[in-house]
C-alpha cells in the first residue's frame, strides 16, 4: 500500500515553495513543524497526524459513532476482512485533505481563491464528510423512499444546537456547523466552494483516493491499490475555469490507472454477485418493514442497534431475509439469471434504473409465475430482482494541462482507456441486472427454458 507522503516541501519535486512560504504552512495540521502533533495509526501503517483540535472532533460522541458503522455494509458476508469502519475511512480522507492542500497551495490561483479559513473548513469537512451516514446507508438510499434525506443532509442531525460536535467546531476551530453543511450539500456556488467541493466529491477526490485503496486492502484484493496515488496527487492543479480540480500531463497515466482500479473494484467487489445478493435481501427486507420503524430515530443508531431494530420489526415475510443476513447461519439467495449490455440487453434496459417500488412489483409477479411453473411453494421474498439504481456513479471528467504547449484538454480526449469507458458508460459496464432466488428453489428453477419470457411478462408494458 502506497504511503501518503509526509507534509513537507520535499514531497513534490520541482516546487518553488518552501514550508515558510507555502500559503497554508501556518495551519497546524499542515505545518512542517509537526513534531508537536500526535498520530493515530490506521491500516496499513499509515500515521495520521492529530492536533489537539482534530482530536477534540475525533473524541466527540457523534464522531465516535462512526466506529460502529462498517464502511462496506454487507460486503463482509463475502469478503470476511471487510469489517473496517467509517471511522477509519474518515481519518484517511482527512489525511488526504492535508496532502491535497499542500499540493494545491502551490497553485497561485488556488491560494488566491481558498482562504486560510476556507482551507480549515475543508479539513474539517473531510473529517466529517460521512458524519451523516447511517448503517447500510447506500442500500437504503438506493430504494429512494419518499422524503428520504440524503446522508449529506442528514449530517445536520449530528451538528444540531446542542451537539458536542457543534460546540467543538466553534470553540477549537472558529467554524460554524452551517459552513460544513454548506460544503457537504452543495449550497454555495462561489469559486472557493465549488473548488473545495471538487476535492471532497469529484472524479479524483480525497474520498475515492482513500476508499479504493482501503477497501481493496481489507477485502484482500489487489485491484484498488494498482495506481500511483502519490504521482496523481503531485499532478493536481486548478482547472482552467478556476472552479475545480485538474491534473498536469504528468499525472495522466496515474489517472488512467485510477479509473481502471475503480472499474475493477466495482466489478469484482462492490457489484460482486454474492455482495449484490446480500444487498438485494437487505433492501427488500427494509422496504417491507420500513413503515413500522421510526426512521429519524433509526438513522441515529449505530450498526448493532439498527440490526436489532430490524430483526425485531421483521414479519413472517421478511424473517427469512433478515435471518439469512444477521442470523447464526449465512443464507444468501442464489443467482438464477444475469442480464447486461452484453447479454439479454433488452431485459437489462427495461430493468436498469427502474424505481425500486416498480422493481418489487416485477419481483412479486415473477414469484407468482414461478410458483405456478414449478408447482412448489414460492413466497414473494423468495424471488428478488436486483438492478442498477436510478442514481449513476460520478463520471470521470477531468481536464489535463500540457505545460509544453500551455493547452488544456479533456482526459477522455487524450486517453483511449478513459474514452472507452466514457463512451460505453461506466455503470452499464460494471453493474448488472440479476435475479436471485432462495437456495431451495435454485435447482428446479434452473431447469426452466422460458425464464426470459417470464421476466418479460413480469415487467409488462
Amino acid at each position: 500500500m502506497h504511503q501518503i507522503p509526509a507534509i513537507n516541501a520535499d514531497v513534490y519535486r520541482g516546487s518553488t515553495s518552501t514550508p515558510m512560504t507555502h500559503p497554508y504552512s501556518h495551519i497546524t495540521e499542515i505545518s512542517s513543524e509537526s513534531n508537536h502533533l500526535g498520530v493515530v495509526r490506521i491500516p496499513v501503517e499509515q500515521d495520521v497526524p492529530l492536533s489537539a483540535r482534530v482530536r477534540a472532533i475525533v473524541d466527540t460522541a457523534e464522531f465516535r459513532r462512526l466506529a460502529q458503522i462498517s464502511q462496506l455494509a454487507l460486503t463482509s458476508r463475502i469478503y470476511p476482512g471487510a469489517t473496517h469502519t467509517r471511522f477509519e475511512h474518515a481519518l484517511g480522507v482527512y489525511h488526504n485533505s492535508l496532502a491535497y492542500l499542500w499540493q494545491l497551495g502551490k497553485d497561485e490561483r488556488f491560494a488566491a481563491t481558498v482562504s486560510d479559513h476556507d482551507a480549515e473548513v475543508l479539513i474539517v469537512a473531510a473529517l466529517l464528510h460521512d458524519i451523516g451516514h447511517w448503517p447500510f446507508c447506500h442500500p437504503i438510499e438506493d430504494i429512494a423512499l419518499p422524503d428520504m434525506p440524503p446522508h449529506e443532509v442528514f449530517a445536520g442531525q449530528f451538528l444540531g444546537q446542542d451537539s458536542e460536535l457543534r460546540h467543538v467546531l466553534r470553540k477549537h476551530w472558529n467554524i460554524e456547523a452551517s459552513e460544513i453543511l454548506d460544503l457537504l450539500t452543495s449550497c454555495s456556488e462561489d469559486h472557493s466552494s465549488r473548488l473545495r467541493r471538487s476535492i471532497l466529491s469529484g472524479p479524483i477526490d480525497i474520498d475515492k483516493m482513500d476508499y479504493l485503496q482501503r477497501d481493496s486492502q481489507h477485502c484482500g484484493v489487489p485491484y484498488g491499490k494498482n495506481f500511483d496515488r502519490n504521482r496523481l496527487m503531485a499532478s493536481l492543479i486548478v482547472n482552467e475555469c478556476g472552479d475545480g480540480l485538474a491534473i498536469t500531463s504528468k499525472g495522466r497515466t496515474a489517472a488512467e490507472m485510477m479509473v481502471f482500479a475503480r472499474y475493477v473494484m466495482f466489478s469484482e467487489v462492490y457489484w460482486h454477485h454474492a455482495v449484490r445478493s446480500a444487498t438485494a435481501m437487505f433492501a427488500r427486507a427494509f422496504f417491507e418493514i420500513h413503515h413500522r420503524l421510526d426512521l429519524s430515530r433509526l438513522f441515529m443508531m449505530n450498526e448493532p442497534q439498527m440490526i436489532r431494530a430490524l430483526c425485531d420489526a421483521a414479519g413472517s415475510n421478511t424473517q427469512q431475509l433478515v435471518n439469512g443476513l444477521f442470523g447464526p447461519h449465512r443464507r444468501l439467495h442464489k443467482r438464477l439469471a444475469e442480464y447486461s449490455v452484453f447479454s439479454h440487453n433488452h431485459l437489462y434496459q427495461l430493468l436498469r434504473r427502474m424505481p425500486y417500488e416498480d422493481l418489487v412489483r416485477c419481483s412479486n409477479r415473477l414469484a407468482e409465475m414461478l410458483r405456478t411453473e414449478i408447482d412448489e411453494p414460492v413466497i414473494a421474498t423468495d424471488v428478488l430482482i436486483d438492478a442498477p439504481p436510478i442514481q449513476r456513479e460520478v463520471e470521470f471528467k477531468v481536464d489535463v494541462y500540457e505545460s509544453r504547449s500551455h493547452t488544456w484538454q479533456k482526459l477522455l480526449d487524450v486517453s483511449p482507456i478513459v474514452n472507452a469507458m466514457s463512451t460505453t458508460g461506466f455503470d452499464d459496464c460494471v453493474k448488472r441486472v440479476r435475479i436471485f432466488v432462495s437456495e431451495p428453489l435454485i435447482d428446479p428453477l434452473r431447469k426452466l427454458s422460458n425464464l426470459e419470457q417470464m421476466v418479460q411478462d413480469a415487467i409488462g408494458d
